[in-house]
Order: C-alpha cells, then sequence, then structure tokens
C-alpha cells in the first residue's frame, strides 16, 4: 500500500497541464508527501478546476476505529462499500499529482521507489472531501480539513514484484485526467498501468 510519495512538478507546469486551473495552493514545496501532510491537488471548484492544498487521509469507517482519533485512510480499493461510495460522484473527484511513488519491499527492507518509464506528468485518481471534521492528532485536538486519498487496484508486473496486493491508480493521459475530473464511473479507470509502463529506481524523482 503506498504511504509515500514524491512530487517534484512545480506549480508553473501544473497550471500549463490542466486548462483553465486556477491556484489557490498557495506556496508548494516540493518533496516527499507522507500520510497526513499537505499536499497538491487539483479538484472541481466553483469556477472550474482548482490547485489547492488538501490532508492525505480520507476519513475512516467508523467500523475500524477502536478510539476517537481517526488517522485516516490513504488508499481506497472497495468502491462497492457505502463508506465510500459517497464520494466518488464528480464533486469529489481531484487528480494527485506525482513524480514517483514508492512500495514498502519487507518488514525491515525500506522502500522500493517508482517512476513513470519515459518520465511525463500523472496524476494518481483522488477522491477529496472538504471541511471534515475530526480528532486527527490528540495533542492538536479537533481539527477541521480538506482531506483526500487515491484510488488502487491490483498491480501490474513491476509493482507486482513488490507488493503484490495493490498499486495506486495512476493516470497518465489528459483525456483521462479530464474524464476523471469530469465523473466518468470510476470503476471505468480503476485500473493498473499497463505492464512496463514503469520504471524501479533507487530514490524518488
Amino acid at each position: 500500500m503506498c504511504n509515500l510519495y514524491n512530487v517534484t512538478t512545480t506549480q508553473e507546469a501544473m497550471l500549463r497541464l490542466v486548462e483553465g486551473l486556477m491556484d489557490r495552493a498557495g506556496n508548494l514545496q516540493p518533496g516527499r508527501v507522507y500520510p497526513d501532510q499537505a499536499a497538491p491537488i487539483i479538484r472541481n471548484g466553483a469556477d472550474g478546476p482548482e490547485l489547492v492544498k488538501a490532508r492525505w487521509g480520507m476519513p475512516s469507517p467508523p467500523s475500524v476505529l477502536k478510539t476517537a482519533r481517526d488517522p485516516g485512510v490513504t488508499n481506497v480499493r472497495n468502491l462497492s462499500s457505502p463508506h465510500w461510495r459517497r464520494w466518488l460522484g464528480q464533486g469529489h473527484r481531484c487528480l494527485v499529482p506525482l513524480t514517483s511513488f514508492s512500495e514498502p519491499r519487507g518488514k525491515g527492507q525500506g522502500v522500493q521507489w517508482f517512476a513513470p518509464a519515459g518520465g511525463g506528468p500523472v496524476f494518481f485518481a483522488g477522491i477529496e472531501v472538504r471541511g471534515w471534521t475530526s480528532l486527527r492528532k490528540v495533542k492538536d485536538g479537533e481539527t477541521t480539513d480538506d482531506l483526500f486519498a487515491f484510488l488502487t487496484s491490483p498491480p501490474n508486473a513491476e509493482v507486482g514484484k513488490v507488493h503484490p496486493k495493490a498499486m495506486p491508480v495512476i493516470l497518465t493521459r489528459p483525456e483521462e485526467w479530464e474524464a476523471w475530473l469530469g465523473g466518468i464511473a470510476a470503476k471505468e479507470l480503476q485500473r493498473p498501468l499497463p505492464d512496463g509502463a514503469l520504471e524501479l529506481i533507487e530514490d524518488p524523482v
């Protein structure tokens, strides 16, 4: 399960990638993104697509919480779950920019990084919710945040060698980005990248 990715795409590059994109993210710092951190996403705004920052980790299903604290869910697989179905429509779609992502190699063995073969801009297929109040960290008390996560699918050949259960859903073409934000059925794009579409790298790019 991907719980660490890297994004070095500049704000200027993101604005060129998505037509009509409005920058409401403030100053973005490139680098690694860990769960519960703020990161850039592109979502449907009132006046068109907008670039904003949101916190990585959607609300957890209440059934899995043992205390009032909700650390959030970073990856979403089961689209038939009532918990996730309410957030699968166009109003909760987002694109999550990345340049590389990691999967754990195994206990104590660190992570393996993956990047698109041949480079090029890509996005995770994300879902988001705005103004969600929860207890993320006990020391902070309740906070109200914009949250996001991204879909996963069965792995392709490259990821499957390291993590045989799943890989993030990655969108590589402008027509996919447009379709995702436009509200295409989530199951239509919940699929692995073709074999050979990723390369294994030692360090994030």
